[in-house]
């Protein structure tokens, strides 16, 4: 799970940090809105903004995420209590707004509310087991199977739309994360991948992407 937080104050950015890095998140924290906006597209699985930082402020951010992605989850994080505010950060495609100061416990619970993927592991077939919290891969034999990053990055994108067609661009953006690739590299990665789970994993679906097959619960 990849989640972008904007936040200036140090301290409280270290204690977020700290906090959903031991729950098995995956965090880039950014302190000036500006910087931040060149990695809005880097196939995040939830944003969350403070209002005001320097450079681009947290409600700009939030206004050019939704222009380009209007479905992933957007936590606004603010010491700010106008309604005016609270109202205009709703009109531009938050999710939650969490006043400060706030417990950590609120931050994560809104957090497996809004982004937490459904399960923890997926049984693939051949009772090979994907952790998807650790991002660690195990055999029939519970015997840990070896992944690069962007094997991981490629389970993990998976493990988000089971049961769904995973295309070209949502690798691009999600394992690449953000930088340009071509079509074979894409293409190289699942071979390389396909490797390392049992037959027929991994399925292609007619040039639109992929596919992972794995054991419902009721197979499990």
């Amino acid at each position: 799970m990849k989640i972008l937080i904007l936040e200036d104050n140090t301290r409280l950015s270290n204690v977020i940090v700290d906090a959903l890095e031991q729950k098995g998140y995956h965090v880039d924290l950014y302190n000036d809105g500006k910087k931040a906006l060149e990695f809005i597209d880097n196939g995040y699985d939830c944003f969350i903004l403070d209002i005001n930082v320097p450079g681009v402020d947290g409600l700009t951010l939030l206004k050019e995420i939704r222009s380009m992605d209007e479905k992933t989850p957007a936590i606004i994080i603010s010491a700010n209590v106008e309604l005016s505010t609270i109202q205009d950060a709703y009109l531009k495609g938050c999710d939650e707004y969490l006043k400060k100061p706030f417990y950590i416990y609120e931050l994560e619970t809104k957090l497996d509310k809004l982004c937490k993927i459904t399960k923890d592991s997926i049984l693939l077939l051949d009772d090979y087991t994907y952790d998807i919290l650790k991002g660690v891969l195990f055999d029939s034999q519970n015997v840990e199977v070896r992944l690069a990053k962007k094997e991981i990055l490629l389970l993990n994108l998976f493990a988000k739309n089971l049961d769904k067609v995973v295309s070209f661009e949502q690798i691009e953006l999600y394992v690449w994360e953000g930088d340009l690739t071509t079509t074979e590299n894409i293409r190289a990665l699942v071979k390389r991948l396909r490797k390392k789970l049992p037959p027929e994993s991994i399925v292609s679906q007619g040039g639109m992407g992929y596919k992972l097959e794995y054991k419902k619960d009721r197979d499990a």
